[in-house]
């Protein structure tokens, strides 16, 4: 059974508009029924794509069917409506053979079926193509040539221009080039692209795409000299490895067109630029990393000291400092594997803090150890701790509350102490057999056929419990009165005072990111060791603090599957999905390039935030490969 397959294509607008789909159409219809004698067709149009490649939905949709053997000739108005390019046509050739479909070019006049005409297909091609390279250059040998006469050749405006009707060349954009001027100002002040990134993105400032700010694109308008009013083109390759050309082959028009800045001050930004990097935007300055927390972290599983380093940069161009053990940059079989970034570490200590000081001015001595651990743990940042020691809270207790003096101990305390401690261990043995004694009445009372009975149970159980907590205070009192802490805090009265300063000792919880961009970072390292003396590190949390008073605290967590789950998918789309709502709302669609280019995004990031914006409902898909739109779910 024969059925025939007629593939049309056009590649700009004026012919769809005008009458070359219809002519392709009817011809091609024709000759399938006259000629071939084949009645049973299908089109398949492909209006405005170029004939560079095969990438267009409806012909990848008819080869697709072709391989499914529905079709026995291939038929088309000319052999480059098909493919220009030679290697892609060879390509598909060889699986119409496959498939046994046979190619006809209606206008050439041959046939595939036969050897004379598969030569003759093979020649026109190689004279297709040749005719598609002699175009290509032509056209670039066209623009070049208005480059060098300083005139515009389209691509994309930066920000801080616009491009308007009747003019050759973009004009300045009188609300972005305060933005550029902004930028400059920001740099020669903080002298850090990333830096300038953040804060362009805490006021909300939007890029030419209305996307966010990256250390890259402050760093590509800080050297970019078409804002002095030079005009640079062919200076990059496309689709290449090798990202620029050789400065031979550049086209540089200096006074082209009205600058933005003034060219003393972007040599002064390049010239800082230079220094900063090194000319390598992935390098910092050698004499700016302080690391907060370096010489305070040790590691809770071997006890070395946690080295500090730069983490990765985030998307905002922060870059946050990372805390290693020593024993996993040394020693590559028995190293621990333990670090911390100052994303975790920060917020936690930070916070921690805030709540100690305000422990400070709300503790009297009728709040209970429990009232002192809520206050403590108080804010976000705490949900997977599930208690602090209480050893801890005791020593915090005696130093807020209390106030013993150092003055309380005499030089004769050696004997007292020998007796207490004496004391200590008898009560502590006492609390062990208590401990053992419930534990057999509860096995009792629960597993023995002959046992107890639930009222007998119930007030045994009383009596012990009793017990228990009398010997539990007994110890407390011991552990006061033997209480090397001392109970001087005035480190944290100069802590509080920084942090009063900044107005942080009221809020719930400390914003670390606002804290640095604030106050600098060496005052917030000074900060943290007027009142921390160490902290130890198991698994990329915090296991103890101890305050430069003498008081530790030790943190436990929460099983795992109780913790709080903080991935990055979770919040993907709340961070994005504002953006991508309001373009979609000024276009008709949008793709994921589109997405890359608003929320900087790599290509998965994009593909992941567009699948969690289609199972909320907000959008949905349309078309498929390259032609893949999204669009506003009515």
């Amino acid at each position: 059974m024969k059925k025939s397959a007629l593939y049309i294509r056009v590649s700009t607008t004026y012919q769809i508009d005008k009458d070359s789909l219809p002519l392709q159409r009817e011809d091609l219809i024709n000759y399938s029924k006259y000629v071939l004698g084949i009645d049973d067709y299908e089109i398949f149009e492909d209006a405005g794509f170029s004939g560079k490649n095969t990438d267009r939905p409806a012909f990848q949709n008819m080869m697709n069917r072709i391989k499914s053997h529905e079709f026995s000739h291939l038929i088309v108005w000319k052999i480059d409506r098909i493919s220009r390019n030679l290697l892609d046509f060879c390509t598909m050739y060889d699986e119409l053979k496959e498939y046994n479909c046979t190619f006809i070019s209606k206008n050439e006049k041959f046939d595939t079926s036969s050897a004379m005409g598969e030569s003759m297909l093979k020649i026109i091609l190689v004279f297709a193509e040749l005719e598609r390279k002699l175009t290509s250059e032509r056209v670039s040998a066209v623009m070049l040539s208005r480059a060098e006469k300083g005139l515009w050749n389209g691509a994309s405006v930066p920000l801080g221009y616009k491009h308007t009707k009747g003019m050759k060349f973009p004009v300045i954009d009188d609300t972005e080039a305060n933005v550029i001027k902004y930028i400059y100002e920001l740099y020669i002040k903080n002298g850090s692209t990333p830096k300038v990134a953040y804060q362009l993105n805490q006021e909300k400032v939007k890029t030419k795409r209305g996307g966010t700010w990256t250390p890259k694109t402050v760093g590509d308008i800080l050297r970019n000299p078409f804002y002095i009013g030079t005009y640079r083109y062919n200076v990059r390759n496309s689709g290449s490895k090798r990202r620029w050309k050789e400065k031979s082959e550049w086209v540089v028009v200096e006074n082209n067109h009205s600058g933005i800045i003034s060219p003393e001050l972007f040599e002064k930004a390049n010239e800082m630029l230079s220094d900063n990097y090194k000319g390598k935007r992935q390098y910092q300055r050698e004499n700016t990393n302080t690391h907060i927390f370096s010489q305070v972290l040790v590691c809770g599983k071997c006890g070395s000291t946690l080295i500090a380093g730069l983490d990765s940069a985030r998307k905002d161009g922060y870059r946050p400092s990372r805390y290693t053990c020593y024993s996993s940059r040394h020693d590559n079989i028995n190293n621990c594997n333990n670090f911390i970034s100052d994303i975790t570490l920060l917020p936690f200590i930070l916070n921690y803090i805030a709540n100690f000081i305000n422990l400070q001015n709300r503790i009297t001595q009728r709040h209970s150890l429990r009232d002192i651990e809520r206050i403590l743990l108080r804010g976000k940042y705490f949900a997977d701790v599930e208690c602090i020691d209480r050893k801890g809270l005791e020593d915090t207790y005696i130093a807020f509350s209390i106030g013993f003096t150092d003055s309380s101990y005499s030089n004769g305390q050696g004997n007292a102490e020998n007796n207490t401690n004496s004391e200590l261990e008898n009560l502590k043995k006492e609390k062990i057999k208590f401990e053992k004694a419930l534990s057999r009445l509860e096995d009792l009372y629960l597993f023995d056929e002959q046992g107890i009975s639930k009222k007998d149970y119930l007030f045994k159980k009383r009596d012990i419990t009793q017990h228990i907590q009398k010997i539990n205070e007994d110890i407390s009192d011991i552990n006061k009165k033997n209480s090397r802490v001392t109970t001087d805090i005035s480190f944290l009265n100069k802590a509080g005072n920084f942090l009063i300063h900044n107005e942080l000792t009221n809020k719930k919880n400390i914003d670390y990111r606002e804290l640095l961009q604030a106050v600098d970072i060496s005052l917030i390292k000074d900060f943290v060791n007027t009142v921390i003396t160490q902290i130890e590190i198991i698994d990329k949390k915090v296991y103890s603090i101890t305050f430069n008073n003498g008081i530790t605290h030790k943190f436990l967590y929460k099983v795992k599957h109780l913790q709080v789950i903080r991935t990055r998918e979770k919040f993907l789309y709340r961070a994005f999905e504002p953006q991508v709502i309001e373009y979609l709302k000024d276009n008709s669609y949008i793709t994921r390039k589109d997405i890359e280019n608003i929320t900087g995004m790599s290509h998965t990031s994009a593909n992941a935030l567009l699948l969690e914006l289609i199972d909320k409902g907000l959008i949905e898909k349309k078309g498929n490969s390259v032609a893949t739109r999204y669009f506003l779910k009515a």
